[in-house]
């Protein structure tokens, strides 16, 4: 492909102009066959080994995928390789070890997917094997899969599991009947996925884990894989038309990093680059575009074994055709979504906005969105984080303290994007705030938070916080200190900061009252308590919000702009 066809897909699909030595070439299923013949160079079948059907799908996807990137195709080694996972994953099975492994939902459809492709190879005694333990587990996904399946929605609020997890009962159960000829549960499992697809997805291209107000970036891979193994056995076009919208969403909410943006998660505040369904993106060139970004961070020899059945996955069944570039190798992309949350990327810059709000849960799992900014560098990462947390208002960008409570997301937003400036509103109880952000420049980025308060004299006691991303072990310095990071608390107030902070190769300039405290360790939702590793922990910069009249405005109502400027050198 030329860099004159390069540039023309760049402005056709939204793009902006291309980065530097950014090269199109399709790199895939190229790389994947690559990744998956390094990681089954030195392996070795073991009782013990985890995730078992993982590496049989590797081996088998390697044996029989004919393609001119692949000199393993019909390689006997891998054949018998394939046998010998096979039969420790039958192993496993039969002394229920899969059935106590937290990646058992997501393992299944690799083994199905083998003992199809492998069909003709197998032996009686083995096929029979194999077969009954197959059907023993996806029984299970099936009952799952009836017994919730007229239910009102499929989130976890009706459901009691997540929807990514009720996508596993389902596509399973589908896969398994087409397999097995068992037309009850084809139908059972086509009957859900169709409804997710056509009737269970928000409109901005995600499968909502709690309410349609917004993602969980990390578990929609989970689940538009399942809709888009579904479509390659259904050709449900509703299922395709769900990629389409998935495939929009995800390639816009990833850092230039791999890893999905935090600020619009209600579920994970982090998550690494994705292997799951990058197939589902390779039906367009703008997927393939986003699929090749992704393979990129997985380096061979280093694929745990828990990710290779999703690249033997993608290597089964990648879509070849037209690349167009990633937003993130772009020097400009936006987008925004139907709910107020979206994403502007100008080179070196990536932010997002976000006044995403859901109604406070109890669950664990469930992050309170009260993070609205993020900032994004591409040489120095992620600055400004706006990742959720729970019972912990310190990190809420917004901090509102009233007679009835404690408040840390809006009860309303809105959101305005346009090339010269994006204007992220957020209701309160007693106050509403503006975020303008002017169009970066090459070497800043400036952003004012506008308050307004609601009436006369209606004010209550409220905070602007930034989550800093500080790193341990490194330089912090401000105007009137410099300290190095680690375990030890600090507590910087207005004096001692000065007006700016440094750290890691940018500098925060920050209003006169700015106080900065480290470590904060966010809420982890899996030990439904505080991180306690200090590589999570941030820096919580705190800017008391005090309103003041506003001369000369015919309200009346006080006011107050918090300024700041984030600066990186080049």
């Amino acid at each position: 492909m030329t860099r004159r066809r390069l540039l023309v897909d760049a402005i056709v699909f939204g793009g902006g102009a291309l980065l530097p030595g950014t090269a199109a070439q399709a790199a895939l299923p190229a790389a994947y066959f690559r990744l998956l013949a390094a990681a089954l160079k030195a392996v070795k079948p073991a009782p013990q080994v985890k995730s078992p059907e993982s590496y049989l799908l590797a081996a088998v996807v390697l044996y029989s995928k004919p393609h001119p990137a692949n000199p393993d195709y019909g390689d006997e080694r891998l054949l018998d390789l394939a046998f010998r996972f096979g039969d420790v994953a039958a192993e496993q099975s039969e002394r229920d070890d899969s059935q106590n492994r937290q990646d058992y939902e997501w393992t299944i459809h690799f083994w199905l997917d083998a003992y199809r492709l492998l069909d003709a190879k197998l032996s009686p005694e083995r096929r029979a094997r194999w077969r009954k333990q197959l059907e023993r587990n996806v029984r299970w996904f099936a009952h799952q899969t009836e017994a919730r399946l007229d239910f009102p929605r499929y989130q976890s609020p009706y459901i009691r599991t997540s929807t990514n997890h009720y996508a596993l009962f389902a596509s399973t159960t589908y896969l398994a009947g087409r397999v097995f000829k068992h037309k009850e549960w084809e139908d059972l499992g086509a009957r859900a996925m169709h409804r997710l697809a056509a009737e269970e997805q928000a409109e901005g291209g995600y499968w909502a884990e709690l309410t349609d107000n917004g993602p969980a970036t990390n578990y929609n891979y989970f689940t538009t894989t399942c809709v888009a193994l579904y479509y390659e056995h259904s050709l449900d076009t509703a299922a395709l038309e769900a990629l389409r919208r998935a495939t929009d969403f995800h390639r816009y909410f990833t850092w230039p990093n791999g890893r999905p943006v935090e600020t619009i998660n209600g579920r994970n505040r982090y998550g690494s680059v994705s292997p799951w369904g990058s197939f589902g993106f390779s039906h367009w060139p703008e997927g393939r575009g986003y699929a090749e970004f992704l393979a990129r961070f997985f380096t061979p020899g280093k694929v745990e074994g828990h990710n290779l059945g999703r690249i033997a996955q993608n290597a089964l069944y990648y879509h070849e055709g037209p690349v167009a570039p990633a937003p993130q190798e772009t020097s400009r992309a936006v987008h925004q979504m139907p709910v107020p949350a979206g994403i502007r990327r100008t080179a070196p810059w990536t932010v997002c906005l976000s006044a995403l709000y859901d109604a406070y849960t109890r669950n664990q799992f469930m992050l309170d969105r009260q993070g609205n900014l993020s900032i994004y560098h591409d040489r120095l990462g992620l600055i400004i984080n706006g990742a959720g947390s729970k019972r912990q208002p310190e990190l809420a960008t917004i901090m509102e303290k009233h007679r009835d409570g404690v408040t840390t997301v809006p009860i309303s937003g809105r959101l305005r994007m346009s090339d010269e400036l994006d204007r992220l509103g957020m209701a309160y109880h007693t106050f509403f705030v503006e975020l303008h952000l002017p169009r970066p420049e090459p070497e800043r980025v400036a952003f004012q938070f506008k308050v307004t308060e609601v009436g006369p004299n209606q004010m209550a006691e409220a905070d602007l916080n930034l989550q800093l991303v500080l790193k341990a072990g490194e330089t912090l310095e401000t105007a009137r200190t410099k300290v190095t990071l680690g375990n030890d608390k600090v507590e910087l107030g207005p004096d001692q900061i000065g007006g700016w902070i440094r750290h890691g190769g940018w500098t925060l300039r920050v209003p006169p009252a700015a106080r900065l405290s480290w470590p904060v360790m966010p809420f982890n939702p899996y030990r439904n308590g505080p991180e306690t590793d200090l590589r999570y922990a941030v820096g919580r910069l705190r800017v008391p919000i005090e309103v003041q009249p506003w001369p000369h405005w015919e309200l009346g109502w006080r006011r107050q702009d918090i300024e700041f400027t984030l600066e990186a050198p080049r």
